[in-house]
């Protein structure tokens, strides 16, 4: 789950982070009020979506009075603002953050996330703060330091003490660095987020770091631990599709390609749309029915499929392990008889009572019903008639 720019920033103070003065606001008119109250003379004017570059898209604004504050906030609020992350729809921007200006004297990257492959919390800082840290990494990887924390020990000053020295920071610095890092890293574990992003991270002429800019992602399967964070979800910002899904237990991921998904089990799923692209295909969602899936939730997911106009074509790859093939058969057939489906349906089930779910769904017969039973054959198939081939 992400959240928005000023609710991170709420949740860093809570952890004895740093953060210049800031409030939130959807009103335009307020704007100026916020800013005089907020103080200084010198204000950014944010755009409050969960997408990073809003920068260099005309989604953040320096204004250096509040005539200024008032014309950018009524600029930004209302925009469709569209960046690299947004995609070409772009996000209406409901609601801007007003904060405080910063002097600044130098910007770095301080962030935190799981490294799987060393199976620890991963603390990784980097002198190219304000820059996107995908292309850091891929350009200049030398420009990023990572820390490696064993959970059974946690964050200590050595880890920081080498950083800093790296980083060309004196004493005072780095011990500031390292009280920073600390709460970082006590947000992290303590509130189960699975990334944490400060961009840039500034050091001012008094030598204190600040937090400038903030992401968090939270893990999902964390958040009945933290209803103060689920009580944070901002649903305009999510696709309205994968909501509905979660509400069933479906897991279900837009994507921009023609062929719909149904496939039970992640590692199956992710082979399936690995599959379609090998043939040449480009799948339009990943969707998870999970191991008990039933007729309805079945039956829901082709509903949420069918919702997304490019879809021309849906491929079911079934395997009955815990959920038995007639079941999702029934589920198939209950999907179409409630809804109104003019595309094909490729059909592979494997597993628990396979043959009598291909059984129903021969008696059945349906003409937009085609089974398959090799994986590579129906999503081949899938992606001929996605394209407009015969069937």
């Amino acid at each position: 789950m992400k959240i928005h720019e000023y609710q991170a920033k709420e949740l860093l103070v809570r952890y004895g982070i740093p953060v210049p003065p800031g409030e939130m606001t959807d009103n335009p008119e307020e704007a100026s009020e916020v800013a005089k109250s907020i103080g200084g003379g010198m204000w950014a004017i944010k755009a409050q979506i969960h997408a990073g570059g809003r920068g260099k898209s005309g989604g953040v604004r320096l204004a250096r009075n509040l005539t200024e504050v008032s014309e950018h906030a009524k600029a930004i609020l209302g925009m469709n603002l569209v960046t690299p992350q947004t995609g070409p729809e772009g996000q209406l921007v409901r609601k801007i953050y007003i904060e405080s200006g910063v002097d600044i004297v130098r910007e770095f990257y301080l962030g935190m996330v799981l490294d799987r492959s060393a199976e620890m919390p991963v603390l990784m800082l980097s002198p190219e703060g304000g820059m996107e840290i995908e292309k850091v990494a891929a350009e200049t990887p030398d420009k990023i330091i990572k820390i490696c924390v064993d959970p059974l020990i946690g964050l200590k000053k050595f880890h920081i003490f080498e950083a800093g020295c790296k980083l060309g920071l004196n004493k005072d610095e780095i011990k500031e660095l390292y009280v920073f890092a600390k709460g970082l890293y006590d947000l992290y574990t303590g509130l189960d987020a699975s990334i944490v992003e400060i961009n840039p991270l500034v050091l001012t002429k008094e030598g204190r770091f600040i937090a400038l800019d903030a992401k968090i992602v939270f893990d999902d399967n964390a958040l009945f631990r933290h209803n103060e964070v689920a009580d944070m979800r901002d649903f305009y910002e999510e696709e309205p599709a994968e909501t509905e899904a979660g509400k069933y237990g479906l897991s279900y991921v837009k994507l921009d390609g023609n062929v719909g998904c149904m496939v039970n089990g992640a590692g199956l799923a992710m082979t399936t749309m690995d599959v379609i692209k090998l043939v040449g295909g480009e799948p339009a969602n990943f969707l998870d029915v999970g191991g008990s899936a039933s007729a309805e939730t079945v039956a829901k997911g082709f509903e949420i499929i069918l919702n997304d106009p490019n879809v021309k074509v849906i491929f079911v790859n079934i395997f009955g392990g815990i959920v038995r093939c007639d079941r999702i058969a029934n589920g198939i057939l209950e999907a179409i008889y409630g809804t109104e489906i003019n595309i094909p349906i490729i059909v592979r089930l494997d597993g628990t009572n396979a043959p009598e779910a291909l059984e129903i769904l021969k008696k059945a017969g349906n003409p937009n019903i085609i089974t398959s039973d090799r994986l590579s054959a129906g999503a081949r198939l899938a992606v001929q008639l996605a394209a407009g081939g015969e069937k």
